[in-house]
């Protein structure tokens, strides 16, 4: 059996395997299916309202009894300044003109929210069994308020100290992000992505160092991983880039042409697609502005005037201008139903966990 139970004891799942939230290409759907083959499901909320965060819970719930995760961001809201808007538009100015597209008209701003009085009403209202934050952790009174309705808390360290301090200020478990994994970098005590360890160097670190469940992220997509991370203390896995390809994922028909030519060199860290580091599939975009680009304004806001670049480009059957966002292990993935795919990847890491024991 699984050497370490201390996750599904706290999370009360079946298995230790935890679907990494990844917003704009899930929803409850998802979930559900993650759900039901014994992992849990997260919802990503940081980019719905209140009334839909509402709607995607309430499906949930009607369709299983497990155990929820709602995932909300924590980052500190920065200003765009006009000449932070106007260099990043400059730079854009070319795609617009290709696509016939007026720079100046008005564009939706990138709705990407920390998590706020608003949101922790709803996670009041709602009492996900576990709430997980990415870029740190909420301020005291909100998180104490999310503790006070039952919720168990979560969050993603990039480092020791980041982990160590998780631990410090209440996280029930922690999740070792590496750098392999796909999406947002989880850093929040550090900007040095060039810094930010592998999975498999972070975690047994993390392990030594905090006492709650270690939740391994990063390059783990299949059986062999989860029974590496298990190899190096972890008490359970986080999945994301795995399940893109399985049909409940709301991935568009090109993304999923693009994932499933991934190999293991696809995927770059790039700011240019909201200002904030985050691993994707490489596009056109951060081939040609990145992957790394001064240019790229502060998160969200890059993601504001690229809608319209991707919203035209995919209507040609391209993710010129999308964040595909995926890990190094891309390649892994697999067109399988989710709940099949969650208790293959269970079935193989015991079997895995069991032949290394003897």
């Amino acid at each position: 059996m699984w050497p370490d139970r201390r996750l599904i004891d706290l999370f009360k799942t079946e298995f230790p395997i935890v679907l990494a939230p990844m917003a704009g290409v899930m929803d409850a759907e998802l979930v559900i299916a993650v759900a039901q083959g014994g992992g849990l499901g997260s919802l990503p909320s940081a980019m719905l309202s209140p009334d839909k965060a509402r709607e995607q819970v309430n499906i949930i719930r009607q369709r299983v009894s497990a155990p929820v995760n709602m995932n909300f961001f924590c980052h500190t809201p920065v200003e765009l300044t006009a000449e932070a808007e106007a260099r990043w538009k400059q730079r854009l100015a070319s795609y617009y003109r290709e696509h016939g597209l007026d720079a100046a008209a008005p564009i939706y701003a990138a709705n990407r929210a920390p998590f706020d009085a608003g949101f922790c009403e709803i996670v009041e209202e709602l009492k996900p069994e576990i709430v997980s934050f990415h870029f740190g952790l909420p301020e005291d009174a909100l998180l104490k308020r999310v503790k006070a309705a039952g919720c168990l808390v979560i969050s993603s360290a990039t480092t020791v100290r980041e982990a160590v301090w998780l631990e410090q200020h209440g996280a029930d478990a922690v999740i070792a992000q590496g750098a392999e994994a796909g999406g947002h970098r989880g850093m929040f005590l550090t900007d040095k992505i060039a810094e930010q360890p592998g999975t498999f160097a972070l975690v047994p670190q993390v392990v030594d160092a905090v006492k709650v469940p270690v939740i391994a992220a990063g390059g783990i997509a299949d059986g062999r991983g989860i029974a590496a991370a298990f190899a190096l203390g972890a008490a359970g896995v986080q999945i994301g880039s795995a399940y893109l390809r399985c049909p409940e994922s709301k991935v568009s028909t090109a993304a999923r042409a693009a994932l499933a030519d991934g190999r293991d060199d696809s995927t770059v860290i790039t700011n240019v697609m909201t200002g904030r580091p985050a691993r994707g599939v490489q596009n056109r975009l951060m081939r040609e502005a990145g992957p790394i680009s001064p240019d790229a304004p502060p998160f969200p806001h890059a993601a504001t005037a690229l809608g319209p670049l991707k919203a035209a480009a995919e209507k040609q059957g391209r993710v010129d201008f999308t964040n595909l966002w995926a890990g190094q292990a891309i390649a892994l993935g697999r067109e399988v139903p989710a709940a099949e795919l969650t208790r293959d990847f269970a079935k193989s890491a015991l079997a895995r966990l069991k032949a290394l024991a003897g």
